[in-house]
């Protein structure tokens, strides 16, 4: 599905129930020399571990029109999961069944979906849906009776080089936000993208709907559009290591905290939205 050299293309499944989280992340990248020798890879980050299993090109199959990965005997969808995975690092098997996904009003990175040269885009495909069904780590099993499951997808040459991502549900919603550094043609800005989903609302942050990133310092952002105003904080360090692409290649270590203490406030105008102290939020923060 890949047609540029030097590209990546991966979707990104979090999962929690009770006092278990993980993020498991299929992805197929296309690099090397000529541009274009393909591998793939499947990350599984826990709060206590993270694994990174490479596979050839010919055993890693992605689409991006929605999610469906192949990685060896692992297969992934917008309707579940199946791991079948042994190596000496790590033994894995299990099945995960997700409910209806709860979809956005339209594409997340509005009209600039259709901009060309974009450095990475970004796709949600399911902002909360039930999780059924148990994996075996290594042995722990990671058991979810009508948890919640999170899936979003990144495409292009590389991630951003500095960057915010969160993402939490709680009861009655959920939410996700990034910022970044946009590199497009000489034109250098911070972009944004984000929604909290509330009680049937959907409250939407974007560049292309004047939002505006203000200073972003120390794990913590806020971000102004129009009367609303919303911010974010990490409130503790739990990350583990994460690859992540640079050129199409799985070279750059990021960090991701999958299940962190993180603060959240929403405000519309002098009404609070929400106001959210979260005690298993995802966060990365690379600035």
């Amino acid at each position: 599905m890949m047609e540029r050299k030097n590209e990546f293309c991966g979707w990104y499944f979090r999962c929690q129930s009770g006092e278990k989280t993980l993020a498991l992340i299929p992805a197929i990248h296309a690099s090397g020399a000529s541009g274009g020798e393909r591998t793939g890879s499947l990350q599984i980050i826990t709060e206590g571990q993270n694994w990174n299993i490479p596979f050839s090109g010919a055993e890693t199959a992605l689409a991006w029109a929605r999610p469906r990965a192949v990685v060896g005997q692992n297969y992934f969808c917008g309707r579940g999961l199946s791991l079948n995975l042994k190596t000496p690092e790590l033994t894995a098997r299990g099945q995960l069944r997700f409910g209806p996904p709860a979809r956005l009003g339209y594409d997340i990175m509005g009209p600039f979906c259709l901009v060309p040269g974009m450095e990475c885009r970004h796709r949600v495909y399911s902002m909360g849906h039930t999780v059924t069904g148990a994996l075996t780590l290594n042995g722990e099993e990671y058991r979810f009776d009508r948890g919640t499951g999170y899936i979003e997808g990144d495409r292009g040459r590389s991630f951003p080089q500095k960057y915010l991502w969160t993402q939490c549900s709680f009861p009655g919603g959920a939410l996700m936000l990034s910022a970044a550094e946009i590199p497009l043609g000489p034109v250098r800005f911070t972009g944004v993208i984000g929604i909290v989903q509330l009680a049937g609302a959907e409250y939407r942050l974007a560049t292309y709907l004047g939002a505006r990133a203000g200073a972003i310092a120390g794990g913590q952002i806020t971000v102004r559009q129009g009367a609303l105003t919303f911010t974010a904080a990490c409130l503790e360090e739990t990350a583990r290591p994460l690859r992540a692409p640079d050129s199409g290649a799985m070279t750059r270590t990021i960090r991701e905290n999958v299940a962190c203490r993180a603060r959240y406030r929403l405000t519309d105008g002098d009404r609070t939205v929400l106001e959210l102290a979260a005690s298993r939020a995802a966060f990365e923060y690379e600035y």
